[in-house]
């Protein structure tokens, strides 16, 4: 069966598009715009606890009772990991994903697998791109390359490139570069997690399960138990200025967030702007807004005269993400074959 055979009428044809995360999976019920060309229209969309559901495979099926009235043979599933024989492994994922289970039990033809960034990085074509809180920077950008960052249950990015039939993605495993601390205080807080030196990624600082480690860190540093358990107690904590060592965490989260995004700045050129993307942020925008971030984004470069002129905003992931993952499926995936794809190849 060729390509076209077996891709026949999916330009037209509802399709499953997902975006799982370590802590939600975003489902949807798409299919390509009869009004716009390249758009997708969204039919159905719900969002699930992940820790809810002993596999993949049910929390899609769940979806599939709960929405879905005609059969469907596509889905696109955007996700950090790697693909591996017929798995999907990532160490932020509450599961394993076994393509051939999911797509048995599910009665598909076919699963196409992407990076959730690359997802992300797809979606600037749409709704990404018009929403947001601007945190720094000028209010437009001057146009060139644009990152997406988000620190959720990890640490990702993406770069979307312009060029012609609208650039292209580039995803990264920039959460696994070696964090750097800029100061005294965080330099203290490294040593207490690696006593004895080596390695610790971005990710393990800049995250949800980062703040709290750093919160618990400073904790020690200071002789006391922690008393906050979740990286939301710390956030809220922090908010209501209810706990000093909360307070402290959240600063040195967003400063090291800052640090981070700058790098990638210069690294990619990303002239277009800076999306950081997640309800993560969006929920302690307030405190993110008055942090170091900018300092630190800026800071001791001599790209800083580059850097001011680069936008930063701060989006909700929320819809977005299986946005992205649609907008790629009808692009490449009714043009190329569907396999199951390293999660963040570029196509």
């Amino acid at each position: 069966m060729d390509d076209s055979d077996r891709l026949k009428g999916l330009p037209t044809a509802p399709f499953l598009a997902a975006d799982i995360g370590g802590t939600h999976g975003r489902v949807a019920l798409m299919c390509a715009s009869a009004k716009d060309a390249g758009h997708v229209d969204t039919l159905a969309y719900r969002v699930f606890a992940c820790a809810a559901f002993p596999t993949l495979t049910k929390l899609l099926e769940a979806f599939v009772d709960a929405e879905v009235r005609v059969p469907v043979k596509h889905c696109v599933l955007a996700c950090a990991g790697q693909v591996l024989g017929d798995e999907v492994l990532n160490d932020n994922l509450p599961w394993p994903i076994h393509l051939s289970t999911l797509r048995d039990a599910l009665g598909l033809d076919e699963v196409a697998v992407l990076n959730d960034f690359e997802a992300l990085g797809y979606a600037l074509d749409g709704p990404l791109a018009e929403g947001g809180r601007h945190l720094c920077g000028p209010l437009a950008p001057s146009g060139g390359p644009t990152l997406v960052i988000g620190p959720g249950t990890g640490l990702g990015a993406s770069v979307h490139v312009p060029g012609v039939d609208g650039g292209f993605v580039l995803t990264t495993e920039a959460g696994q570069m070696d964090y750097a601390p800029n100061s005294l205080r965080e330099r203290e807080i490294l040593a207490h997690i690696a006593p004895e030196g080596g390695y610790v990624a971005f990710e393990h600082i800049v995250s949800g399960p980062g703040l709290l480690t750093i919160y618990a860190a400073l904790c020690a540093l200071g002789g006391e138990a922690p008393q906050l358990t979740t990286p939301e107690a710390v956030t809220t904590a922090a908010m209501a200025l209810a706990d000093a060592r909360a307070v402290e965490a959240v600063e040195i989260f967003c400063a090291s967030l800052g640090s981070f995004t700058g790098n990638l700045a210069m690294a990619f050129m990303a002239t277009g702007g800076i999306y950081l993307a997640g309800g993560f942020l969006s929920s302690i925008f307030g405190l993110l807004e008055r942090s170091a971030f900018e300092q630190r984004f800026l800071h001791g470069r001599s790209a800083r005269p580059l850097l001011s002129q680069v936008p930063v905003w701060v989006t909700e992931h929320g819809l977005h993400g299986v946005q992205g993952a649609a907008r790629w499926y009808l692009r490449h995936g009714a043009l190329e074959t569907v396999v199951p794809r390293v999660a963040g190849a570029t196509p």
